[in-house]
């Protein structure tokens, strides 16, 4: 599925929720489209050395793994991060082609599409957030869609330093 745009083909909340959730998804991939595996890996933010194309779409994979299954369904984790390397989803992108990251995260969203389908939007988690409450599922689409616009702000950043490329 790709939206080229954030309006919804319905009013109701669920849809309005996985429209922008889903546009925010293809506006990242939109953002690495024709980088190359070096350009993907190049970190050009002197500060910021994990902040590469790759590494954020590997990022925002990671993320949605984490507050669907680990947190919502209350799965165990199988995340790449660790106590001692917490930024190490990002690290580690620089391992994979910039093709098979995309991949994951487009098959991974189809699974997603599916479970949130499955699930009530008042539905709570199966695991507390760090101040003890359990988040409901409305509250997670809400985050995955901030969480996402606000990496896709980066990845203009870095589309921008790496090729000069601009737009939506």
């Amino acid at each position: 599925m790709t939206r080229i745009d954030d309006v919804p083909p319905a009013w109701d909340e669920r849809t309005q929720l996985t429209t922008f959730l889903d546009y925010a998804r293809d506006t990242a991939r939109f953002k690495c489209e024709d980088l190359s595996d070096a350009d993907a890996r190049t970190a050009p933010l002197p500060t910021s050395p994990l902040m590469t194309a790759g590494g954020l779409i590997s990022h925002l994979r990671w993320v949605e793994y984490y507050w669907f299954q680990m947190v919502f369904l209350g799965e165990e984790g199988d995340a790449p991060w660790t106590e001692d390397d917490p930024d190490r989803e990002m690290r580690i992108a620089a391992d994979f082609p910039l093709a098979q990251l995309l991949d994951e995260y487009a098959q991974q969203a189809e699974r997603y599409r599916k479970l949130v389908a499955e699930h009530d939007l008042d539905t709570k988690a199966k695991r507390p957030v760090g101040d003890g409450r359990h988040v409901d599922l409305r509250w997670i689409l809400l985050h995955l869609i901030e969480e996402t616009a606000r990496h896709n702000g980066h990845l203009d950043i870095l589309r921008e330093h790496i090729d000069g490329r601009t737009g939506a």
